[in-house]
């Protein structure tokens, strides 16, 4: 009397909860890697603006800034109110917005492209490498786009009078300085602390998430989203951690440089070797317990809302070659 399900199956298109759209790939799966990768790198280091702007202070001014991390806010606040706490956070935003589209899309981008050329075993045995490699090319661009607003921060952070805020900031240091001195004559600092910090916050996350659910007796792909949330979070924190010692020196070094113009004719590579001189060891890594709160605050976060965005959109085509 009724048609059998197999007859239904065969003549009428039955939409399902897993059929309603086709998993995204290609440019749709990038661009969603990117679009995640961008809006967790924004959010975190603009919650974190504060903690920055003390840091930033400590580094410039340690004869200044010398009673450690609370101490420091106490300082900004009582020399120049709350709102000082916020100096940055429009170049802030607008950079790591760039740089996270750039940083995580361009990690999913270039480990497929190792993964593609060696093939699926041979990466699984090479996996660090892999991670190594992604993340200091993924990197690179990632410091292309950043470098501008990052000096038009620190700009402002060490000089609370040279703009009123992003824009008037950027324009004073583009006709100035132009581009090259203006904007990018961080760049070689930036890279120099950026791309170790890349590096080992991807390998040391990596390597952490795989260890966290090689202990859980139940597979990744049955945990619940919460759980996988944690799990990001926590391997998060030990990779921010061991990447904010790693990148301490460079650190300070691109504060101090972006503090001022450097003289007329001086290379950059004169400037830095000239400053790590003048600081020594300890003066390097000056303000590496704030940074160390930051960063791993900033990291756990970041992976958790990466991992949160792209299960959202469905960029689940990520390949995996952890063990």
């Amino acid at each position: 009397m009724f048609p059998s399900q197999q007859s239904l199956k065969k003549n009428f298109f039955v939409p399902s909860a897993g059929a309603d759209a086709a998993a995204p790939s290609g440019v749709g799966l990038y661009a969603r890697f990117a679009f995640a990768g961008a809006v967790c790198c924004a959010v975190t280091h603009g919650v974190m603006t504060p903690v920055d702007v003390v840091k930033t202070r400590i580094q410039l001014e340690p004869e200044v800034y010398n009673r450690g991390m609370i101490g420091g806010f106490r300082q900004v606040v009582a020399a120049e109110g709350a709102g000082a706490l916020l100096t940055g956070l429009g170049p802030t935003a607008a950079g790591y917005f760039l740089q996270g589209a750039f940083k995580f899309g361009g990690y999913e981008f270039w480990k497929k492209t190792f993964i593609d050329a060696i093939g699926i075993d041979a990466a699984r045995e090479n996996r660090t490498a892999i991670y190594l490699g992604s993340s200091a090319i993924a990197e690179f661009f990632a410091d292309v786009a950043l470098c501008p607003l990052e000096a038009t921060r620190i700009r402002l952070v060490s000089q609370p009078d040279f703009a009123s805020g992003l824009g008037s900031g950027f324009a004073r240091i583009l006709k100035e300085e132009g581009v090259l001195k203006g904007f990018y004559s961080g760049f070689g600092p930036i890279l120099f602390k950026q791309v170790p910090y890349t590096m080992a916050k991807f390998v040391v996350y990596e390597k952490a998430a795989e260890s966290i659910y090689a202990s859980l007796s139940t597979p990744k792909d049955q945990l619940a989203p919460s759980t996988v949330t944690s799990v990001n979070l926590g391997a998060g924190i030990i990779a921010g951690t061991a990447a904010a010692i790693i990148s301490q020196p460079a650190d300070t070094l691109l504060s101090k440089i972006n503090k001022q113009k450097g003289a007329e004719g001086e290379s950059v590579t004169s400037r830095l070797i000239t400053m790590s001189k003048q600081l020594g060891v300890k003066g390097l890594f000056g303000g590496l317990v704030p940074r160390i709160v930051m960063v791993a605050t900033l990291t756990a976060g970041q992976f958790a809302i990466y991992g949160d965005i792209k299960r959202v959109l469905g960029a689940t085509g990520g390949v995996e070659i952890s063990k």
